[in-house]
Protein backbone atom coordinates (compact mmCIF):
# COMPACT_ATOMS: atom_id res chain seq x y z
CA UNK A 1 0.00 0.00 0.00
CA UNK A 2 1.29 3.26 -0.67
CA UNK A 3 0.72 6.67 0.26
CA UNK A 4 0.77 9.91 -1.59
CA UNK A 5 0.28 13.53 -0.50
CA UNK A 6 -1.12 15.96 -2.78
CA UNK A 7 0.31 19.24 -2.90
CA UNK A 8 -1.81 22.22 -2.80
CA UNK A 9 -1.92 24.05 -5.40
CA UNK A 10 -0.84 27.77 -5.40
CA UNK A 11 -3.24 30.25 -3.87
CA UNK A 12 -3.14 32.94 -6.49
CA UNK A 13 -2.57 36.36 -5.17
CA UNK A 14 -4.70 38.87 -3.93
CA UNK A 15 -4.87 41.64 -6.41
CA UNK A 16 -4.79 45.36 -4.38
CA UNK A 17 -5.76 48.62 -6.17
CA UNK A 18 -2.85 51.01 -5.73
CA UNK A 19 -2.46 54.40 -6.60
CA UNK A 20 0.61 55.61 -8.28
CA UNK A 21 2.02 58.96 -9.12
CA UNK A 22 4.64 59.59 -11.17
CA UNK A 23 6.88 62.75 -12.10
CA UNK A 24 8.17 63.06 -15.54
CA UNK A 25 9.95 65.25 -17.78
CA UNK A 26 9.40 65.15 -21.48
CA UNK A 27 6.00 66.49 -22.34
CA UNK A 28 2.87 64.84 -23.43
CA UNK A 29 5.14 62.13 -25.81
CA UNK A 30 6.35 60.49 -22.57
CA UNK A 31 2.31 59.76 -21.71
CA UNK A 32 2.44 56.20 -24.13
CA UNK A 33 5.30 54.62 -22.77
CA UNK A 34 4.02 55.28 -19.25
CA UNK A 35 0.61 54.06 -19.52
CA UNK A 36 1.99 50.99 -21.79
CA UNK A 37 4.33 50.26 -18.69
CA UNK A 38 2.00 50.23 -16.11
CA UNK A 39 -0.47 48.21 -18.49
CA UNK A 40 1.89 45.19 -18.80
CA UNK A 41 0.70 41.88 -18.21
CA UNK A 42 -2.93 42.59 -18.33
CA UNK A 43 -3.10 45.36 -15.74
CA UNK A 44 -6.23 47.89 -15.92
CA UNK A 45 -4.98 51.51 -15.36
CA UNK A 46 -7.92 53.25 -13.78
CA UNK A 47 -8.87 56.69 -12.73
CA UNK A 48 -6.06 57.75 -14.87
CA UNK A 49 -4.84 61.57 -14.19
CA UNK A 50 -2.09 63.98 -16.40
CA UNK A 51 -0.85 67.36 -15.54
CA UNK A 52 1.21 68.86 -18.21
CA UNK A 53 1.94 72.63 -18.27
CA UNK A 54 3.19 74.98 -19.99
CA UNK A 55 6.70 76.39 -18.81
CA UNK A 56 6.60 74.10 -15.82
CA UNK A 57 9.88 71.91 -16.16
CA UNK A 58 8.14 68.42 -14.56
CA UNK A 59 4.50 67.06 -15.57
CA UNK A 60 3.15 64.15 -13.30
CA UNK A 61 0.43 61.82 -13.71
CA UNK A 62 -1.57 59.89 -11.02
CA UNK A 63 -3.65 56.08 -11.44
CA UNK A 64 -4.51 53.54 -10.26
CA UNK A 65 -4.25 49.81 -10.81
CA UNK A 66 -5.04 46.56 -9.41
CA UNK A 67 -2.31 44.55 -9.07
CA UNK A 68 -1.02 41.53 -6.49
CA UNK A 69 0.68 43.45 -3.17
CA UNK A 70 3.72 41.65 -3.91
CA UNK A 71 4.50 42.99 -7.41
CA UNK A 72 4.19 46.90 -6.66
CA UNK A 73 7.58 47.39 -5.88
CA UNK A 74 8.54 45.71 -9.26
CA UNK A 75 6.68 48.41 -10.88
CA UNK A 76 7.63 51.43 -9.51
CA UNK A 77 10.96 50.05 -10.63
CA UNK A 78 10.03 49.55 -13.67
CA UNK A 79 8.30 52.96 -13.82
CA UNK A 80 11.51 54.76 -12.56
CA UNK A 81 13.94 53.31 -15.50
CA UNK A 82 12.11 54.59 -18.37
CA UNK A 83 13.58 57.53 -19.75
CA UNK A 84 12.25 60.97 -18.61
CA UNK A 85 11.07 59.55 -15.02
CA UNK A 86 11.83 61.90 -12.26
CA UNK A 87 10.43 59.98 -9.67
CA UNK A 88 7.34 56.93 -9.11
CA UNK A 89 5.90 56.58 -5.87
CA UNK A 90 2.38 55.49 -4.07
CA UNK A 91 0.14 58.17 -4.12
Amino acid sequence: MSISFATPAPRPSLLVRRRIATYFTGGVEQVPALVGALAQQGRTVHELSVDIRDGVRESSMVCAVLLPGEEIGLLLSRLRELPGVVSAELA
